[in-house]
């Protein structure tokens, strides 16, 4: 039988559950991360700059998306390693196999690497979790470490639950036993996604780190009960109440069509560049406006020399002049 930490799940679990399946469904429905390259991107950004502020670094996003540019950028010299670091990290998100122990292992290699000297490697000594001078967890024994993991990964691969609820109770396990030295925080937030991706792939592109990154105090909160309480359920609830924020914010800000012809125009514009575009594609990108509104769009622009045309029928082609 598959192991199964302690928790039980509640009424306030499932609908919060069935909530995050809702809005997935209008996410995936609008196909609002679907070849949105730019967006895509700029989440990612996010994602990275939240877990990592939450660690104490202290770069902002023009700085982490310069370091993405390849650019130099003036800073702590840990804080940008750990930032190219993550960059490696988040690029192979949609790809990492979450249900593999040794994934685990090489995705903190390259996430610690050069920040620690055991990077990859699970911990040999005991380790105390601090706020502040005070010291909130003690970790297991560091002998216990590969058991404990090996019984996560199994309840994580062989216990019937939904993906969703098992992915806050590996977050709280997984920092219950801070198998590494260091890079756990990060780590935990990370693999709670990529096992939500799984099932749910537009997931890889929420940044959910960003509204734990809001919630923080919430998040140390949540841990601490749990972990005194014995059980993940005040953690669940805080991770579920997470995803639910990131989606609805994710939904909100994408959905905020411009009112007017000319700023939808422009926030286009923004998207393709000057390459060639369809109307089908403008509908894609303005999920809200029907066909008859993007067709009045285009032609308010080849109407003010914004845009010309090319093409007939569905081989209709536009491009910003």
């Amino acid at each position: 039988m598959a192991y199964k930490p302690p928790y039980e799940v509640t009424s306030q679990m499932f609908t919060l559950v069935k909530e995050i399946i809702r809005l997935v469904g209008q996410l995936e429905g609008y196909q609002l991360l679907v070849g949105n390259v730019k967006l895509r991107r700029k989440n990612k950004i996010k994602s990275i700059v939240s877990s990592l502020a939450i660690e104490g670094n202290s770069l902002t996003e023009e700085q982490v998306t310069a370091i993405l540019e390849g650019k130099r950028v003036m800073g702590p010299r840990q804080d940008v390693k750990e930032v190219e670091n993550a960059i490696q990290v988040y690029d192979r998100l949609e790809a990492i196999d979450p249900y593999s122990e040794d994934e685990l292992l090489g995705i903190h290699k390259i996430m610690m690497s050069g920040l620690i000297t055991d990077a990859g490697r699970y911990r040999q000594s005991g380790v105390g979790v601090v706020d502040g001078t005070k010291v909130i967890h003690i970790t297991p024994p560091a002998k216990r470490v590969p058991n404990l993991m090996g019984d996560l990964f199994d309840y994580l691969e062989n216990y019937e639950e939904d993906i969703i609820i098992k992915s806050c109770v590996f977050h709280f396990e997984f920092e219950y036993i801070h198998p590494f030295s260091d890079g756990n925080g990060r780590m935990g937030r990370l693999w709670q996604t990529a096992i939500l991706k799984s099932e749910y792939p537009d997931l890889a592109f929420v940044p959910i780190e960003s509204i734990v990154h809001e919630r923080q105090q919430g998040y140390y909160d949540a841990l601490q009960v749990s972990q005194h309480a014995g059980d993940s359920n005040t953690f669940i609830v805080y991770a579920l109440e997470s995803i639910k924020l990131a989606l609805s914010e994710q939904l909100d800000n994408a959905l905020s069509v411009p009112r007017d012809v000319d700023s939808r125009l422009l926030a286009f514009k923004g998207q393709v560049g000057n390459r060639p575009f369809s109307r089908k594609e403008y509908l894609r990108y303005h999920k809200t406006i029907s066909p008859a509104t993007a067709t009045r769009d285009l032609k308010t622009g080849i109407d003010q020399s914004l845009l010309e045309r090319s093409g007939t029928s569905s081989a209709t082609r536009y491009q910003f002049v």
